[in-house]
């Protein structure tokens, strides 16, 4: 917007609904820029008419219920003798029914690189002593307290009022506070470094779809042990990623320096082909924030002391502005899909009964529905209904696409249920399959990889064992191959789509790929099952 001095009426009501539109596509959130012409000649303003402009846009978002927080200000040249200023302006709307933006960004990083005490100093609102203090809360189990190792996943939520300020633990008691007064919510998926933990990081990054991922490297350290294997994991399941460097305050600025270096020097090699962005300004962080959504070569790297406290505020200025990837458009064409619900973890809550964690990939879940979940290991579904549901630990009527949740599932036998089974609604009459084909390339074998190979397949959500029955055209495969193969999986059938991205591992094996062809078992044969037993059939 160039200017919005003194509009009459007509025209605010017109800048209003051009505002409410852009809030809409932008789920929640738009930046202005003001005096930036419609061309994008940037004339700036006066120091008057930039007051009077703020003043209207103050007035137009109080009338759509959002809040404005100015990003940054700069001057530019412009022929006159008046100092001529840019402003931009972030406008953020105060979340109506529940639906604050969620964006997922999964944690990766070397062993002991600081992931965890990262996360404890911005979720809890405290600087790390320095001996690991920040992230004693995060982990889950004695072992991981004990040997300061993380071993499981464990998620973490940090919020953003509609002002930009951070909201967490520090001035919130609990998670629903955290949620109530947030109209943006960062979950940071917190993954395991350790390479003995390895399949667990791979189920995080596959199963829990997170929007953008964060790779912390300790500056003492560099690029050590599994960075390489994180930073190539996010790069084959194409999630954009931007780097934290930890651990400023126990090195030299030359060992800071020559960290970094080494970092800009993979990304710009022919396998990554990035284009490296250091931020060490309020400036930097904005910029590369809006860069960063818009083209995913752009990878911002920062520089931070989980101990000191120094640069910290740059990331959390930068996770504030970050966009979410998907627009309203997109979500609301999944909206519109049958539902179906991906099953990730299993618990038994006492009083509540069978309890099931996950993300829903299509379609819309509201308490109360009928739906069937499988495939069980003979291939069928079996009926359930939907008791209730939270999100981020706070109680939620209507689940929509593409969010995270729990769903209370009352008496069902929970030795029914397994991680990688999916709950659809009845009418989709699900394809199942034990045998499918993909396009892989193999990233790394030692010897030759044939016919009767097992290794284990990683498909979202799912997670088994397969045996290589057919390379299509050729005997064996060797490193960086190409081919169709077709796997089988060796315990029971699975729900696959044609085109869902696919990894499998064994031992030092390593392959990428995308499913291509299934060869789907019909479950309209065997019929949906009910569950046993009078006291589990709910409708």
């Amino acid at each position: 917007q160039l200017k919005l001095v003194n509009p009459s009426q007509y025209r605010f009501e017109h800048l209003v609904t051009q505002m409410k539109w852009r809030l809409q596509e932008g789920r929640g959130e738009a930046v202005y820029q003001i005096g930036v012409e419609d061309n994008g000649l940037l004339v700036g303003l006066s120091e008057e008419e930039m007051r009077a402009s703020l003043k209207t846009l103050r007035r137009m978002a109080e009338k759509v219920g959002a809040d404005i927080t100015v990003l940054r200000e700069r001057e530019v040249d412009y022929d006159s003798d008046v100092p001529r200023k840019i402003t931009e302006v972030l406008v953020r709307k105060v979340p109506d029914n529940q639906q604050f933006l969620d964006l997922r960004v999964a944690v990766l990083g070397n062993v002991d690189s600081g992931k965890s005490t990262l996360l404890g100093v911005l979720t809890q609102g405290e600087l790390d002593n320095g001996r690991g203090r920040a992230r004693l809360n995060l982990f889950r189990h004695l072992h991981e307290i004990q040997s300061g190792r993380t071993s499981s996943i464990s998620f973490e939520i940090l919020g953003f009022n509609s002002k930009g300020e951070v909201v967490n633990y520090s001035d919130s008691r609990t998670a629903e506070e955290i949620c109530e007064s947030s109209s943006k919510m960062i979950t940071f998926i917190d993954l395991a470094g350790h390479h003995k933990y390895l399949k667990t990081t791979i189920f995080g990054l596959t199963s829990y779809c997170p929007d953008f991922a964060m790779l912390v490297v300790s500056a003492n350290t560099g690029i050590a042990g599994t960075t390489r294997e994180h930073l190539g994991l996010a790069m084959a399941l194409k999630v954009p990623f931007f780097i934290v460097v930890s651990k400023v305050d126990l090195c030299s600025k030359a060992t800071v320096e020559r960290t970094v270096k080494q970092l800009e020097r993979i990304l710009k090699q022919p396998g990554c082909n990035k284009l490296p962005l250091l931020v060490n300004s309020d400036d930097d962080a904005v910029t590369a924030a809006q860069q960063f959504a818009q083209s995913p070569n752009i990878t911002p790297i920062f520089t931070l002391s989980s101990v000191s406290g120094e640069n910290l505020d740059l990331l959390k200025v930068f996770l504030n502005i970050l966009p979410p990837l998907t627009n309203s458009k997109e979500q609301e064409e999944l909206m519109q899909q049958l539902t179906e619900f991906q099953v990730d973890e299993i618990y038994t809550v006492p009083e509540v009964g069978t309890v099931v964690g996950g993300t829903l990939s299509s379609g819309i879940c509201r308490e109360g529905e009928n739906l069937v979940v499988g495939p069980t290991d003979d291939g069928k579904f079996l009926r359930l209904k939907v008791c209730s549901i939270q999100r981020n630990r706070s109680a939620c009527r209507v689940l929509r696409a593409g969010q995270a949740a729990t769903l209370a599932l009352g008496p069902f036998d929970r030795s029914l249920l397994r991680k990688g089974m999916v709950m659809v609604s009845p009418e989709m009459n699900p394809t199942i399959c034990s045998v499918f084909e993909a396009e892989i390339v193999l990233l790394f074998h030692a010897t030759t990889f044939r016919k009767g190979f097992q290794v284990t397949v990683h498909v979202g959500n799912v997670r088994q064992t397969a045996i290589v029955e057919k390379i299509h055209g050729k005997d064996k495969l060797r490193t960086g191959e190409k081919a169709v193969v077709r796997f089988r999986f060796i315990k029971h059938p699975e729900y696959l789509k044609i085109g869902a991205k696919l990894l499998f591992r064994e031992g030092v094996t390593k392959g990428i790929g995308h499913v291509t062809d299934l060869q789907a078992i019909t479950t309209k044969d065997n019929g949906l099952e009910e569950s046993l037993g009078p006291a589990q059939l709910s409708f």
